[in-house]
């Protein structure tokens, strides 16, 4: 083997929010060695940010910042300090069914469909209740918990049409133990007053107040994060590129041939990905087993002023087949420089309903914009020729869009690894691969390198790269990583345990 040109303590491998909490917990702590590697010449990974020609800014999907972790909102109030930097947002979701806009969570909100929607559907609910009070086992999969939760009302309605739309694949592939805070579980005496009432239920969830940045999309929070390690510690592009790992002599073979000798490994990459590098047949083998599904993101700058039926609108969910995407995001809604200004002079490339532009002349705004997600699987195609257009109708056919509404703008970015799918074989999959790379003295870790839905928001992916330190140089518990249930049922848990000490040690200041 020929002599590593580098040798560190701690190797990062991807600069996302899992690598860059790592390398944010390795530099604070400054009693190791270490290097972060990434591919992409910028960071963020799948929370990154694109910049059209136009001037439109589209995130890598739906992101917004809200957060289980003291330590996660210090970063980033460091990283992006001035009042300033930030737009604080209370969401405004809704559901499109039956031609009617219903508030999320739909389950709490369905006095806002029709009558006979509402008869099925309350139905469900109490066959459902009376249902759970004698079941004597546990839900088997996600199809399954729907059933006991919601009843058959809820789940033709919305809960299976939509899950598949996200996920592509049925309900029943899939297990249920991923769910904690992220599906509302309806109260049946709630729904009902609030039928009776004519009361639409409030806000629910973690993210029903979130930020965003006022410049640079989600990506500019890790550029700025980034920003804060020191330089001489990174490496972008063909110099952060990975070509194979040897984890017999701990060593990482770069593209540009740089060998990188390491004593431990954090990698965020795709754990498929990862023991491909390996070369593990054993591993490759268990880790065809992991599903997961391709997201294309489809963003559409328009000319003209927001109409008044978006409104301050913030995401929605489709769960019928009128569009083929699952979610739009009214992207230009999080910050008014995630559009150009309106003095910009663009072209109207076409019109929504498909139609040439009559004039090639540039006009003025001002803009507004949508981003759209479509999911891709093997059960569930999706033909690229023609996707865009399918969109743009689709928008037309829920009231995103009207046909004569000038299109400046068109992005389309696809992201091979979209969504890690909670699996019925996740788990056994994931007991065997990530305690065997562990073995090695390789953290596989983040959204898709420990492929855990349930902890796979910024947060949570960036809290799996601290904590993925503090075991390596202390042998701290990974609660993120080990207990998704406990981190997610205690939002404010790690928050209050930070400010308790901090309290005291105030105190106890001479």
């Amino acid at each position: 083997m020929a002599a590593p040109h580098i040798s560190v303590d701690v190797l990062v491998i991807g600069a996302g929010p899992t690598g860059l909490g790592a390398a944010k917990r390795l530099d604070q702590i400054n009693t190791a060695s270490w290097l972060l590697l990434e591919s992409c010449e910028k960071p963020g990974g799948l929370a990154s940010t694109d910049v059209t020609p136009e001037g439109f800014l589209y995130d890598v999907g739906g992101h917004v910042i809200f957060s289980h972790y003291k330590y996660f909102d210090d970063c980033l109030d460091e990283a992006l300090p001035n009042k300033s930097d930030w737009y604080t947002h209370q969401r405004v979701s809704y559901v499109r069914c039956k031609g009617n806009w219903v508030y999320y969570p739909f389950q709490n909100n369905i006095l806002q469909l029709p009558k006979d929607d509402q008869v099925r559907c309350m139905n469900g609910l109490i066959d459902a209740a009376l249902g759970a009070r004698v079941a004597t086992a546990k839900p088997k999969n996600f199809d399954e918990w729907i059933l006991r939760m919601m009843g058959e009302g809820i789940a033709n309605l919305f809960m299976r049409p939509y899950n598949f739309k996200v996920w592509g694949v049925p309900t029943i592939m899939m297990q249920c133990e991923w769910l904690g805070e992220r599906v509302a579980a309806p109260d049946i005496k709630f729904v009902a007053r609030n039928i009776i009432l004519g009361k639409p239920a409030g806000n629910w969830g973690p993210n029903a107040t979130f930020r965003f940045p006022a410049r640079g999309g989600t990506g500019g929070i890790w550029s700025a994060v980034a920003r804060t390690l020191p330089e001489v510690n990174l490496r972008f592009g063909a110099q952060g590129t990975v070509d194979r790992i040897n984890a017999d002599n701990n060593t990482v073979t770069l593209k540009d041939g740089t060998i990188v000798k390491y004593g431990r490994l954090i990698s965020s990459m795709a754990v498929d990905t990862l023991v491909a590098k390996l070369g593990d047949s054993e591993l490759i083998k268990l880790c065809r087993g992991l599903l997961y599904s391709t997201t294309h993101v489809i963003g559409v700058g328009i000319r003209g002023k927001r109409p008044e039926r978006i409104g301050d609108k913030c995401w929605l969910y489709f769960p019928e087949e009128n569009c083929p995407f699952y979610r739009a995001t009214i992207f230009s809604n999080y910050s008014p420089n995630n559009q150009p200004d309106a003095s910009t002079l663009l072209q109207t490339l076409l019109h929504a309903s498909g139609d040439p532009s009559q004039s090639s002349k540039p006009m003025a705004g001002p803009y507004w914009s949508l981003m759209m997600e479509i999911s891709e699987t093997p059960l569930k195609a999706v033909n690229l020729r023609t996707l865009v257009g399918d969109t743009l109708r689709g928008c037309i056919n829920v009231e995103l869009l009207r046909p004569e509404d000038e299109i400046v703008s068109v992005y389309l970015r696809t992201f091979d690894h979209g969504y890690p799918i909670p699996s019925l074989e996740r788990n056994e999959i994931l007991d065997k691969v990530l305690p065997s790379l562990k073995e090695r003295g390789i953290y596989s870790r983040g959204r898709f390198g420990s492929w855990k839905y349930e902890v796979g928001n910024q947060d949570h992916s960036f809290q799996l790269g601290v904590e993925a330190v503090d075991n390596i140089l202390h042998g701290s518990v990974e609660l993120t990583l080990n207990h998704p249930d406990f981190v997610n049922s205690r939002p404010n848990l790690e928050r209050r345990l930070s400010e308790g000490i901090a309290l005291l040690d105030k105190e106890l200041r001479p």
